[in-house]
């Protein structure tokens, strides 16, 4: 017969500091909001969208050697759009094999650069590019937000 050892007072208190093992909470997830083209402003990050592609033309394609492998760098600037407006979504590498024109798209995390005075559309490695379901609204193409010519002002403080 196995007799039982008491534990000591001091292995009592031990016991009684020690936290019960809680469960991790994971952080509660948002629904996301999704805006339309016209609502996208110089300087904004953090879009998301659905828009389908009007046309999509390459501007950039260079292998760079990176050692053993040559890697090639694919840049195209394609019109997107929704009901309420078109803008260029400038897309790279992986994303060119995405836009094709007549695909809808929600793009997640999308920002705006601004090139030359004017607003380009992009998602970044921190962004995501999925091709969804035909939409059901045409696209306004008569207002393009990249024909738009934003100048950086100073204003200066007044004391």
């Amino acid at each position: 017969m196995a007799s039982q050892a008491t534990p000591t007072p001091a292995q009592q208190q031990q016991q009684k500091a020690k936290p019960a093992p809680q469960q991790q909470q994971k952080p509660q997830l948002r629904k996301p909001v999704f805006v339309t083209v016209d609502q996208l402003l110089p300087g904004t990050s953090g879009h998301n969208l659905v828009v389908k592609v009007v046309s999509t033309k390459m501007v950039m394609q260079r292998s760079r050697p990176n050692l053993n492998n040559a890697r090639q760098v694919r840049i195209s600037e394609s019109i997107v759009g929704d009901q309420t407006g078109v803008i260029i979504f400038t897309a790279r590498n992986e994303q060119v094999d995405l836009l094709k024109v007549g695909t809808t798209l929600i793009l997640r995390n999308a920002k705006i650069d601004m090139f030359r005075g004017s607003m380009r559309l992009a998602v970044d490695r921190w962004g995501r590019i999925e091709v969804t379901d035909p939409a059901d609204f045409t696209v306004k193409e008569d207002n393009n937000l990249s024909l738009v010519e934003y100048e950086l002002v100073n204003v200066p403080e007044e004391q």
